[in-house]
């Protein structure tokens, strides 16, 4: 069953820092939207309330699902500034920007192709 979410998840590898008033946990957000994110590399229990802190800016949030190495943490307010939002909105500007145009290969390349190396 799919959910529709109401924000788009865009993909990106961001290190943070999960702290809890018991522990303090790394690991890194692989896909974030303006109302949540997935973590990787650590996991709280469901229901947990937690701080992701990126650069010593702090984002408060609830644990809404939890596995052994992920957890999905969702805002209680929209992200709409500071370092996280930041980091979204390169990632989304990114997925938008349209693949580089390569003369030698006459076409568009992205990221270079897969293993070839573009001189």
């Amino acid at each position: 069953m799919q959910i529709k979410r109401s924000r788009e998840r865009i993909v990106v590898d961001i290190p943070i820092v999960v702290t809890t008033v018991l522990d303090s946990l790394e690991g890194t957000i692989v896909d974030l939207s303006e109302g949540g994110a997935q973590v990787v590399g650590c996991s709280l229990p469901a229901r947990s309330q937690c701080q992701i802190d990126l650069d010593g800016h702090i984002t408060f949030g609830t644990v809404q699902w939890s596995e052994e190495d992920r957890m999905g943490i969702r805002f209680p307010y929209e992200l709409n500034d500071g370092p996280l939002y930041e980091r979204l909105d390169l990632a989304r500007a990114a997925k938008r920007a349209p693949a580089a145009f390569h003369p030698r290969f006459g076409a568009a390349v992205a990221g270079g192709g897969f293993g070839r190396r573009i001189d």
